[in-house]
């Protein structure tokens, strides 16, 4: 019985072994192949998608939306007076 469980557990701590060992190598090569920081910001720069400005909201649905959002206690009622104020005018 002892034997078996030699073996087993030697067969365990080789797995995890070899495994961690993969994981290194594949980490190694990952970095190698990986451009540098500054290329990923001047990719993500030149990719940056066109801002669109909203539009205009209809003042009915702005002030129900405020109104749900004080009924759910988002908002409080200065800053529900506040809000509504802007919506009309």
């Amino acid at each position: 019985m002892g034997m078996r469980r030699r073996t087993r557990r030697r067969a365990l701590v080789a797995g995890a072994a070899i495994g961690h060992h993969n994981a290194k190598k594949n980490a190694e090569q990952y970095e190698e192949q990986a451009p540098p920081p500054e290329q990923y910001q001047e990719q993500y720069q030149e990719q940056a998608p066109p801002q669109y400005a909203p539009a205009p909201a209809d003042p009915y649905e702005a002030i129900d939306h405020l109104a749900a959002l004080h009924a759910s206690g988002a908002l409080t009622d200065e800053e529900f007076a506040a809000e509504k104020a802007k919506v009309l005018g």
